[in-house]
């Protein structure tokens, strides 16, 4: 692990100041896509960013802390939504009353993640900065794009079971790995950012990005921003949504795929609907097709399977990968059924 400085920043705006600041030996300010060598990087949770240095993957030559800044809380806001802190830790936003009884998809994605201890410690903000952990990407003896831009894609030749179906390039295969951020996508949630600049919301869909030439580039983060909040918007038939993961085993274990689904049915016709896919694509992917086919049709497993079937049909499967594409048909019909059939938990 490369030495680094550590600083504990008192406020939002410290937290700015010294990621801005150059280093004596360094390149300087934050990065937009993560820490560079000798560059700077905002320490929460650290369960992602602790394996990370550990590996030799990142290598800051500056960590600030922002764990102890006030960017806790869950708070209902004036329109209805649910305003959540960055800082909120993932065990806990899990078990907090709103978010299981108006949007318990969120809390089942959070409690398919990781183990509890992880849990305890993970904040709302991370989890949404989550890297891949596409095998080649954490193995330093193999090339990988997106640790070392211009060193070549391992995957595309190589191990490809968990590699991408949708919105891969030449350049970069690898998946989102994060189970909050599906149901995330589903609702269009909002980001509330803070940069040296000015503060700005996001909305979630155009938060992370597709590989393209700069596989390196999770998110479309300017540099220095700062995560300070995660906005639900309110949806009242979302307390009808379900968050279903597959993997290889039962626990502390990535999706293989996963789906966030959420129905409104009457008579028997879906009046509306959000769905959103995981360990698909290099973001979590909207299945936007599949939501206008669903809208005003029947609630029948036909129709939801021909209605994955088409949002799937722009999949480019590899020999490793093509099992996503049934795995993924029989999920989010079986996931649909059971949300028609008000067996909603």
């Amino acid at each position: 692990m490369k030495a680094f400085d550590y600083v504990r920043a008192g406020s939002v705006a410290e937290a700015l100041e010294l990621a801005g600041e150059p280093l004596a030996d360094g390149p300087g300010p934050i990065s937009d896509h993560g820490a560079e060598v000798g560059e700077t990087a905002y320490l929460a949770g650290g369960t992602n960013l602790v394996d990370h240095l550990r590996l030799n993957i990142r290598r800051p030559g500056r960590l600030v802390d922002v764990s102890r800044l006030d960017l806790g809380g869950v708070e209902e806001t004036e329109g209805g939504a649910l305003r959540i802190g960055a800082n909120v830790r993932n065990a806990d936003l899990a078990a907090h009353p709103l978010v299981r009884e108006r949007y318990p998809f969120v809390s089942e994605a959070l409690l398919a993640g990781a183990s509890g201890q992880i849990r305890a410690m993970a904040t709302t903000g991370g989890n949404l900065l989550q890297r891949t952990r596409c095998v080649y990407f954490q193995d330093l003896s193999t090339p990988c794009n997106k640790r070392e831009p211009g060193t070549g894609c391992s995957a595309r030749e190589g191990f490809g079971t968990y590699n991408a179906l949708i919105g891969a390039s030449e350049h970069c295969v690898a998946v989102h790995p994060s189970d909050l951020c599906v149901p995330l996508a589903a609702l269009d949630s909002l980001v509330h950012v803070v940069g040296p600049a000015e503060e700005r919301v996001i909305p979630f869909g155009e938060l992370h990005r597709l590989p393209g030439d700069e596989p390196q580039r999770d998110t479309t983060l300017e540099p220095g921003e700062l995560i300070t909040a995660v906005e639900l918007p309110p949806l009242p038939w979302a307390r009808r949504s379900r968050y279903r993961k597959v993997r290889d085993r039962a626990s502390y274990a990535f999706a293989l795929v996963s789906v966030a689904a959420a129905l409104d049915v009457e008579n028997g016709v879906v009046r509306d609907v959000r769905l959103a896919l995981g360990g698909v694509s290099h973001r979590p992917h909207r299945a936007l097709t599949a939501e206008g086919l669903l809208r005003g049709g029947p609630a029948t497993a036909e129709s939801f399977t021909a209605a994955i079937e088409a949002e799937l049909a722009a999949a480019e499967p590899g020999s490793d990968n093509a099992y996503k594409i049934p795995m993924l048909t029989r999920t989010v019909t079986a996931v649909l059924e059971d949300l028609a059939g008000g067996r909603a938990r």
